[in-house]
């Protein structure tokens, strides 16, 4: 999938991941890298399949690793992430060649991005799609760390979802 590899290389990217990687080293809760990333993609990718939803999986992966690059400006600047990663995403897409990702599917990914954290009404199938994703990639269920946790009990992931 040149068009994931290309955002994954995007010097933008490696920058702010390499960032937040250091921040989190020492992290006892729950991480944002890559292992969370493809969870979310995969996870994403698989409901996809199997609701017939035809969103093509480069959008999906795409939208998956960008979701939470700006948390390192979360974590330093108080700016909420899924701003933060939305900005971040639309410098990077935009940097990409023209025929990797249509316009459409760009605004697709950066409101997916920006819609991830708050269910509500009426979200785009791409924007519910990752964001229940990402909830789901959580496994709460299966971390010493859930008693200490400050996400609410309806925000966690206390059992396996099939």
């Amino acid at each position: 999938m040149r068009e994931v590899e290309a955002i994954r290389k995007h010097p933008l990217y490696t920058e702010y991941y390499d960032r937040l990687k250091e921040a989190e080293k020492k992290r006892r809760f729950c991480c944002h890298q890559m292992a969370h990333l493809m969870d979310v993609a995969r996870i994403a990718y698989i409901s996809n399949l199997e609701e017939h939803m035809g969103i093509r999986k480069e959008v999906i992966y795409g939208a998956a690793l960008l979701h939470d690059i700006g948390k390192i400006r979360q974590y330093q600047e108080g700016i909420p992430h899924e701003k933060a990663s939305a900005e971040i995403a639309r410098i990077i897409l935009d940097d990409l060649p023209e025929d990797y990702y249509s316009e459409e599917e760009k605004r697709a990914i950066l409101k997916a991005i920006y819609g991830h954290r708050t269910e509500r009404d009426q979200m785009d199938e791409l924007e519910r799609l990752i964001y229940l994703s990402d909830k789901s990639s959580r496994m709460c269920f299966d971390c010493g760390m859930e008693a200490e946790c400050n996400w609410n009990a309806e925000k966690k992931n206390l059992k396996i979802r099939v």
